[in-house]
C-alpha cells in the first residue's frame, strides 16, 4: 500500500475492475459477518458483572448507586448492574412517612440472582448504626446460598447513608461486615484510595474507609458532588479489583 492509504488506483487496474471487485457480496460476506457477531457476543457474555444491590427509601442511597454503576462501567470488561431489595413494610405506612414512589426501570433482585455476580457492592441505610430492616431482611433470605457457599471468595462492599454526621457512617458499614463473613465473601474496603478527597474538611461530606456514603438530613438534602465522586471511585476501585482478582462466574 502506498501512502495514500489504498485511495490511488493502480495503474494496472481498471476503474471497472475496482469497484466490481470491491462490491459487496452479501452471501460471500455473510460468514464473516456471523463471525464478526459472534466473536463480539462472546466478548459481552464475558464481562465480568458487578452487582450493585441497594435499599433506599428517599432516594439518597440510589443517587449513590447510579454513580458508582458509572465507576463499575468505566473499567474495560466490567459492567455494573443495578438492583433493588424488595420494600418490607406496606404501603400505608410509607405514605405516612411520606416515602416517594420508586422509579420501576430498576429491577428487584431475587437471591439467587447473586450467584451471577463477580463482584457485589450493597447499598443500604442507617437504623441505629446497623443496616436497614428491609437490606437485613434480604440477607437473612439468602440461606440456601449460604449452605451451598455460593458466594464464597466474591468481592464485595458497603455504601450507606445516615441522617447526621453522627449517626453511623462506618457502624453501619462494619456491622455489615457479619453477613460477608459467614457466606465466605471477601470484604473490600476503599481504604483512603479516594486520595486528597478522604481528608477535605471545608464542607459536609459522607463516606469513610469502609466505603461511600452520604448525609441524608431530615431527608431533603441532596449529595454533594464530592459524595457522588467517592461513591464513582468505589464502583471504579471496586471493577478494577474484580478484573484483577476474579474469572466469570457464567464460564
Amino acid at each position: 500500500m502506498g501512502k495514500g492509504g489504498g485511495c490511488i488506483f493502480s495503474k494496472k487496474r481498471s476503474t471497472i475492475e475496482a469497484s466490481d471487485q470491491d462490491l459487496a457480496d452479501p452471501v460471500r460476506d455473510a460468514p464473516v459477518q456471523n463471525q464478526i457477531e459472534n466473536s463480539l457476543f462472546q466478548e459481552e457474555s464475558k464481562k465480568l458483572k458487578v452487582f450493585i444491590v441497594f435499599y433506599s427509601m428517599y432516594g439518597h442511597v440510589e443517587c449513590l448507586a447510579k454513580r458508582m454503576k458509572k465507576g463499575v462501567d468505566s473499567i474495560d470488561g466490567v459492567e455494573g448492574f443495578l438492583y433493588r431489595v424488595p420494600e418490607t413494610l406496606p404501603m400505608d405506612v410509607l405514605e405516612q412517612m411520606r416515602v416517594p414512589q420508586k422509579e420501576d426501570e430498576l429491577p428487584f433482585v431475587s437471591v439467587d440472582d447473586l450467584v451471577e455476580a463477580d463482584g457485589l457492592l450493597f447499598g443500604f441505610p442507617t437504623r441505629f448504626g446497623s443496616m436497614a430492616s428491609q437490606m437485613k431482611a434480604f440477607f437473612d433470605s439468602t440461606a440456601h446460598l449460604w449452605e451451598q457457599q455460593s458466594l464464597a471468595g466474591v468481592p464485595a462492599g458497603f455504601f450507606v447513608s445516615t441522617g447526621t454526621q453522627g449517626g453511623g457512617q462506618e457502624t453501619t458499614a462494619w456491622t455489615a461486615i457479619t453477613q460477608l463473613a459467614h457466606h465466605g465473601m471477601v470484604y473490600v474496603p476503599i481504604g483512603y484510595t479516594f486520595g486528597a478527597g478522604m481528608f477535605k474538611m471545608d464542607s459536609i461530606r459522607g463516606g469513610s474507609p469502609y466505603g461511600a456514603g452520604v448525609y441524608s438530613g431530615d431527608g431533603t438534602r441532596e449529595p454533594s458532588e464530592t459524595e457522588l465522586a467517592l461513591a464513582e471511585h468505589q464502583g471504579r476501585y471496586m471493577a478494577g479489583i474484580v478484573r484483577r482478582f476474579a474469572t466469570p462466574r457464567n464460564n
